[in-house]
């Protein structure tokens, strides 16, 4: 967004620099909009950070995406049919910039226009019960008819179902590698089918397999694209338990379906509505359609009565209702205090950066 809060519109010079910069070693998400914030525009940061690192006592310049490196993504994506979004332009999902670390640029594949519309995140277990199957292409058909789309992140058993349930009604699949790298490799046909009314999304640059470490971080976009998240079936050790954790930081809805305290599936689940997630699959609709129609304000009547509150891990639910900082180009204007997050990146502690390494769209 520009400093007025209309959306920006990057030029392809432009484009290319933000690549650059998100593709350059200890470049997180939130690096990247403090060195927006502190240089004023991504070309210019990119020729600040040999300093920046010399003033962190780095002993050697940082490796920085090539302008040719970053001209072979684009084009490469351009071909698979995927645009590349910004940070603040007018097609980058409105809830997904509101958080702390929004990716500056997101991949996007499919039908875009799925993104406009009021976001359900529904995950779960893997291994998924057949009841935990039935009760989510229930939920989810029924938040469908509501007018709502699905996110979800293409993962086996319970966010499969959701995708398979929502493709009439639109549904997004947030994927932990890059798009042609699709996990699991059986549900590639099923991405297929996502894309014929819907979209996928990622972060990741072409060529990426996800590893372990990447799967939460997508998790927090599940989170961040959605109004809420519903919890179908999670194990005490669950990556879902991360996403609603993810979901409670970032000021969204926690629901949690309950099951048989004998079922190890339903462990986590139960313990969440134990610690303060809604219970039940019934009532949430009417909530997600009431914070839908007061746009930002969407975080819950709950948050506000009751302040913060504990969350699972030890987390709490914290109010947050705008980008924790804006990124802008040179004519939308700047600040040139130090934010702190230089300083990490001097050094060389990164944020999430993904590194030079991954600048290549034709990496094995």
């Amino acid at each position: 967004m520009s400093e007025g809060g209309e959306p920006i519109r990057l030029t392809d010079e432009q484009r290319l620099d933000w690549l650059r910069l998100i593709r350059s070693q200890n470049v997180g998400p939130r690096t990247f909009r403090a060195l927006l914030n502190h240089c004023g525009g991504a070309r210019a940061a990119l020729a600040a950070l040999p300093t920046l690192s010399r003033r962190g006592g780095g002993t050697s310049a940082p490796q920085i995406c090539s302008r040719e490196e970053a001209a072979r993504e684009i084009e490469a994506a351009s071909k698979l049919g995927i645009s590349l979004v910004a940070l603040g332009e007018a097609d980058y999902p409105r809830r997904l910039q509101m958080i702390d670390d929004a990716p500056p640029l997101i991949a996007i594949r499919g039908e875009a226009s799925v993104l406009s519309l009021p976001l359900v995140a529904i995950v779960g277990s893997r291994n998924a019960s057949a009841a935990g199957v039935k009760i989510t292409e229930r939920l989810t058909r029924g938040l469908g008819a509501a007018g709502f789309a699905i996110a979800s992140g293409l993962a086996r058993g319970i966010d499969a179902a959701a995708h398979r349930a929502s493709i009439a009604t639109g549904t997004v699949a947030v994927l932990a590698g890059g798009q042609d790298r699709v996990y699991p490799p059986e549900h590639i046909d099923l991405l297929d089918d996502v894309l014929t009314t819907g979209a996928a999304l990622t972060e990741m640059p072409l060529g990426w397999e996800p590893r372990a470490r990447d799967f939460p971080r997508r998790n927090r976009l599940i989170s961040g694209l959605s109004l809420g998240v519903v919890i179908v079936e999670a194990a005490k050790r669950s990556g879902s338990l991360i996403t609603a954790r993810l979901a409670l930081e970032q000021g969204r809805e926690v629901f949690a379906v309950p099951g048989s305290p004998l079922d190890p599936r339903a462990e986590g689940t139960n313990s969440l509505i134990k610690q303060g997630a809604h219970a039940g699959h019934r009532s949430g609709r009417h909530y997600f359609r009431a914070a839908a129609d007061h746009g930002d304000r969407s975080s819950s009547a709950g948050t506000r009565r009751r302040g913060r509150r504990k969350g699972p891990a030890g987390g709490s639910r914290a109010r947050r209702s705008g980008p924790h900082r804006r990124a802008v180009e040179p004519d939308a204007g700047f600040d040139r205090r130090f934010d702190p997050a230089i300083p990490h990146f001097a050094a060389g502690r990164a944020d999430g950066a993904i590194g030079i390494g991954n600048c290549r769209p034709d990496r094995a």
